[in-house]
């Protein structure tokens, strides 16, 4: 990700279904640059994340792929922020979960079951179903980033559950130098809030 102060960096958002909402701007938050301006566009996304996509996307499937992912970003803003997702957020989730997704296989056999290509429609399941899990069984988990002047939502996937950062070189770096700076200060002046030579 490339942010408007700074150069590209990697931001791990911890779940299929964030990095998809992560491809625009997510419910008045920090504005993301939109990668999908074509049809084109939501196809070659897709087909990067899920094996044997067929990536021709129609206008029809890129409108569905926008109301589903402004429903995602809207739910998981307001549940990082501890408040219920709006009603149409969840409807909106849950109809695209409600349709057939992409199958799980096992490598090894000798017959293809069902059709040889995934439909775009199928991976919008896929993604919908994936939010319905973080934000049905796992809401204390998707969390804004503690930075300074950063909204980022992510999914913390750690064992200890003690993620605090969108990525640790951006935020969680700038957090270890003010830190520092704030201890550098401190030293300098002691304990009276004045510096070495008695001054304020």
């Amino acid at each position: 990700m490339t942010g408007t102060d700074g150069p590209r960096w990697w931001f791990e958002s911890g779940a299929v279904s964030l990095d998809f909402a992560y491809t625009g701007e997510v419910d008045g938050g920090r504005v993301q640059q939109e990668q999908f301006g074509r049809p084109d566009d939501l196809g070659a996304w897709l087909a990067a994340r899920f094996d044997g996509i067929d990536a021709h996307v129609d206008d029809r499937a890129l409108a569905d792929a926008l109301l589903l992912r402004s429903a995602i970003g809207a739910a998981a803003r307001t549940v990082s922020r501890n408040t219920a997702p709006d009603a149409d957020a969840i409807d909106t989730i849950n109809l695209f979960a409600a349709t057939p997704d992409i199958p799980p296989s096992l490598e090894g056999g000798r017959r293809r079951a069902g059709a040889t290509r995934v439909q775009a429609r199928q991976a919008l399941s896929t993604i919908a179903r994936d939010a319905v899990r973080i934000l049905g069984a796992h809401p204390d988990r998707i969390r804004e980033c503690s930075g300074e002047d950063c909204d980022l939502l992510y999914y913390d996937e750690s064992r200890s559950g003690s993620r605090r950062w969108c990525a640790m070189q951006r935020c969680g770096n700038r957090a270890k130098v003010r830190a520092h700076r704030a201890r550098a200060r401190t030293a300098r002046t002691g304990h009276t809030g004045r510096a070495p030579d008695g001054s304020a």
